[in-house]
């Protein structure tokens, strides 16, 4: 799955180029990509069409176009990238259809004509237009926005770590009052979002944490270091685009991240640990793989 970074660099490249626009015509190619829309093709399209795209925003790994017409509520297109997601603009040029276009959408201001589609080989990604509802604490939902509006379907989603209004001490002391494994809970997306496995390795790594360490166990001292270290590493990828691994996940210029070859942790097995030299051993907590310095990362 994309992570935080990623989906972040497909916002902040979004965001210059459709604020201001309108949307002159939609066209569905598959209609799988826009599934949760309860009334179909014809559903998107009716609330799509016609309005002025206000925003980019971004919650966890879910992204939204503000969207407004004249004299109607606002309304979200969200988006989740799935494995393979895209967005990708083709400006003022005759070019064959991307093979793995899901939807594409005709933007315009005065007399400029952007397109922008939305690509998905593997088409786990979704679209939908959604309803926006207030934020439970009445703070601004997002990377992005100011706005205290957020898509209904997201509204669950707890803030991640590089959300302006995340607040780093109530969620380590959430986390402490449960007994789950530390690397769970960070992956739970219900205390924080955002963090997936790569960058949940890298920041127990830094923080000298077992991923399978119970959370009740590990000090306020240390927990808060956990989602620091989570911060300062999802900062350094998203400086280069995020961690691509796989050729699929691109910016909406078509660029991948290279972040993956400052990893300290994940996906190195076997490799010397760069702060001790111990070699990093891969075991599986909660199902999922993680990387870990047997001699850095103890378990109580």
């Amino acid at each position: 799955m994309p992570e935080l970074p990623e989906v972040e660099s497909v916002r902040r490249g979004l965001a210059p180029r459709v604020v201001g626009n309108t949307v002159l015509d939609v066209a569905i190619l598959r209609d799988y990509s826009i599934r949760h829309q309860v009334g179909g093709a014809q559903e998107f399209r009716d609330r799509l069409v016609g309005s002025t795209l206000c925003e980019v925003a971004r919650r966890g790994k879910f992204l939204w176009m503000t969207a407004r017409k004249d004299g109607s509520a606002p309304v979200a297109l969200v988006a989740h990238l799935g494995m393979s997601g895209q967005f990708r603009f083709f400006e003022n040029e005759a070019r064959p259809l991307h093979p793995h276009a899901r939807v594409t959408m005709l933007l315009g201001s005065g007399a400029s004509r952007t397109e922008l589609d939305f690509i998905d080989q593997r088409t786990f990604g979704y679209l939908v237009v959604d309803d926006v509802i207030g934020t439970s604490d009445h703070l601004a939902a997002g990377a992005g926005t100011g706005a205290a509006l957020i898509p209904r379907r997201v509204s669950h989603i707890a803030r991640d770590i590089l959300d302006p209004h995340f607040d780093i001490d109530a969620v380590a002391g959430s986390l402490r009052t449960r007994s789950s494994a530390i690397k769970s809970l960070l992956l739970g997306q219900q205390t924080v979002s955002g963090i997936g496995n790569i960058y949940a390795d890298e920041a127990l790594w830094r923080a000298r944490v077992h991923p399978a360490q119970s959370a009740r166990q590990i000090s306020s001292e240390k927990m808060r270091l956990v989602l620091e270290s989570a911060a300062a590493v999802m900062a350094a990828a998203l400086e280069v685009g995020g961690t691509s691994f796989d050729a699929l996940y691109v910016n909406v210029n078509g660029e991948s991240g290279y972040f993956s070859r400052s990893l300290q942790a994940y996906g190195r097995t076997g490799e010397p640990c760069p702060r001790c030299g111990t070699p990093i051993r891969r075991i599986v907590v909660g199902g999922r793989s993680s990387h870990i310095c047997p001699r850095c990362q103890r378990r109580r």
